[in-house]
This record gives C-alpha cells, structure tokens and sequence, in this order.
C-alpha cells in the first residue's frame, strides 16, 4: 500500500514546523488532526509526552447529528476549551499539523479562542 503525495507532504510540513513549536507544561500545545470524517485536537505536554485534554468529533456528547464537517470542528473547538478550562489551561500554542490554516482547522481554532484560549 502506498501513501500518496499529499499525505507525505503534509507530513513534511508538520515536521518542518513542529521543529519550533514545542508545548511546555506552562504553555502545552494543541495540536489538530483532521481525518476525511472527522476532527480530533489534543492539548499536549511534550516535556512529560502526556496528553492533558483531549476531543474529537467521534464522541457525539453535544454534538448535533446533521450539519457540516465544520460545525462538527467548531464543537471540538468549544469542547477543547472547556476541558482546558477545567484543567485549569489558558494559553496554548497552536499546532495546526501541517494543515491549512483554512475550513475545519480554522474553525477549531476560532472556537477555541472564542471559548477562552489563548494563542
């Protein structure tokens, strides 16, 4: 099975940016996966390599059953933040994945900043 060229290339991108952001405990990263169905984001301490708050859009607690891939991220976006909150997390830095800053990632991240992140 061979991966096809945009999947390699979004994963060079990735490491070429991950190679400055690094998540700290006092500023974690947030990091953005988007698969063809769904969106998952994760708020990680790269020093310890433990994740402290994860969503996707697979849990459907609060979610609405119809509507677009984008709404769908705008809920993780909102969920991703009041986890953080609760864990008691303001600032992030922001880990897009070597995705475009565009659609169902923007949407994650203005959902989280309107939720109360900062970054």
């Amino acid at each position: 099975m061979s991966t096809s060229n945009k999947v390699i290339a979004r994963v060079r991108r990735h490491k070429r940016v991950r190679k400055a952001i690094y998540g700290m405990p006092d500023r974690p990263r947030l990091s953005v996966y988007r698969s063809l169905n769904h969106v998952y984001a994760q708020i990680i301490d790269d020093l310890s390599g433990k994740t402290l708050v994860a969503s996707s859009s697979l849990n459907q607690e609060g979610f609405p059953e119809t509507g677009s891939k984008s709404e769908s991220a705008k809920g993780v976006g909102e969920k991703i933040a009041e986890l953080a909150k609760a864990a008691n997390i303001e600032k992030v830095v922001f880990d897009r994945g070597g995705y475009l800053y565009h659609g169902r990632v923007k949407a994650l991240a203005e959902a989280a900043r309107a939720g109360g992140l900062v970054f």
